[in-house]
């Protein structure tokens, strides 16, 4: 049994059904880049349960966590229906492995970038192909990149439509969703693990940390995303 929202969380939940629904009729060929985070769960509860003419996409990079696969195969039984995956080109990967290591990401901003364009940016740009729009999860308190997005946005970088239809939930948001729903979610999250993406890349963050710190924690903040924003990669060219 589902618990009630806050009224003003309520209206959120109707407003991102709305734009999403409306971005089906806008666009008619229309995929949500799923990243099995906690804002994925409330994106994939939304689109399956009113709004299914969304396709739903997700990238196994080939580094996820034990905890995100068995996710993964758990929100599939829930729902009773698949999410489609993607994986990174066998070549491409072999031969940054015979270049870089095995953990070559380690090295350098350049050498993470690589990385993350071989097992994360080529196979999603796969998934988008043939698609007017995407779905994105991002919120505006999680960096200052993803606070200068909008709703809805033409994305340069890949030629089509951006919708991010969360971008002005908060994490208590996110929570309060997910709790009232009894959603299923990754066990991480437990472990103070905000922000999780592949495992070698990811941990766990202290309290009152931003909740990306957490993600290539190595690097300069201003580059801690994987390449799919155009914010890295000048960051990345200031660098060299």
């Amino acid at each position: 049994m589902t618990q009630s929202l806050r009224p003003e969380l309520e209206q959120k939940s109707q407003a991102v059904r709305e734009l999403l629904g409306k971005a089906v009729v806008d666009f008619g060929s229309l995929t949500y880049a799923n990243s099995l985070g906690l804002e994925a769960m409330v994106l994939t509860d939304i689109i399956w349960r009113h709004v299914p003419g969304i396709e739903i996409f997700s990238i196994d990079t080939g580094r996820l966590h034990e905890e995100t696969y068995s996710l993964l195969d758990r929100v599939q039984r829930r729902y009773g229906k698949r999410i489609k995956l993607y994986y990174p080109d066998a070549g491409r990967l072999e031969q940054y492995v015979a270049q870089n290591g095995i953990n070559g990401f380690y090295n350098g901003l350049e050498e993470r970038l690589s990385c993350c364009s071989i097992r994360k940016v080529e196979p999603f740009r796969r998934a988008i192909s043939g698609h007017k729009a995407w779905v994105a999860g991002v919120r505006r308190e999680q960096s200052a990149a993803r606070s200068q997005s909008s709703p809805v946005e033409w994305d340069k970088e890949n030629g089509l439509f951006k919708v991010s239809p969360l971008l002005d939930w908060t994490q208590e948001d996110v929570w309060e969703y997910v709790r009232a729903h009894r959603l299923l979610y990754n066990p991480l999250h437990d472990r103070q693990f905000p922000s999780i993406g592949c495992a070698p890349c990811t941990r766990a963050v202290e309290p009152g940390q931003d909740s990306r710190a957490g993600r290539w924690w190595w690097e300069n903040a201003d580059s801690r995303e994987c390449g799919l924003l155009s914010r890295v990669r000048v960051v990345a060219a200031a660098a060299r």
